[in-house]
């Protein structure tokens, strides 16, 4: 596996974390039987409920995590950025019986869906990259903001046990995460919310 994968993310809104700590990071159905704040996009949401990974279950019946958190999702919610945080989770989760990546956002047309042991397969160049803008190509620029979505798909849900800590972008959404009971390490990176 690349040296570059040390974590794994998650975008959760911080009034989100109390439940998080009680049942793990749910799958999209396992959430819509709690109470919960949703601050996924809608239309990739509808894009998702209709597909499923060849083999394996539909993409609302995994707990999806991302490579790398600055991505088109936290992009379009950096209007947010005091309201959530990024759990950082454990690459361990990749050896969890029935584990799949994918190559890019799983709702894309053209993504591609691998065994965890096929990691070194997708582009962290791409992936990991800060901007993802190509003003002089479009067809680079959508490809590329696919692939900053490459997910980690796992089946129903991630234990809270892989939780490792978390990234906030300041200290007044440090200060509202603690309140919520979240006990892990802690980091301010403005940089992951577009700050």
């Amino acid at each position: 596996m690349s040296d570059r994968v040390t974590e794994l993310h998650s975008i959760m809104p911080i009034t989100n974390i109390p439940s998080v700590l009680q049942h793990g990071i749910l799958s999209h159905d396992g959430c819509a039987v709690l109470p919960h704040r949703d601050v996924s996009m809608a239309d990739v949401q509808d894009k998702r409920a209709n597909k499923s990974v060849p083999g394996g279950l539909t993409l609302h019946q995994y707990a999806n995590l991302y490579f790398h958190a600055r991505n088109p999702m936290m992009s379009s919610r950096r209007g947010m950025a005091t309201d959530l945080c990024v759990l950082r989770v454990s690459t361990e989760v990749l050896a969890i019986k029935g584990a799949v990546i994918s190559d890019q956002n799983a709702a894309s047309k053209y993504v591609r869906f691998l065994p965890p042991d096929m990691i070194d397969f997708l582009n962290f160049d791409m992936i990991y990259a800060d901007d993802w803008r190509h003003p002089e190509d479009q067809i680079a620029e959508w490809r590329h903001s696919s692939m900053k979505g490459a997910e980690v798909l796992v089946p129903n849900s991630v234990e809270t046990r892989y939780i490792v800590g978390a990234y906030v972008v300041n200290q007044d959404a440090e200060n509202k995460l603690v309140n919520q009971g979240f006990t892990q390490p802690i980091q301010i990176n403005s940089n992951l919310f577009f700050w």
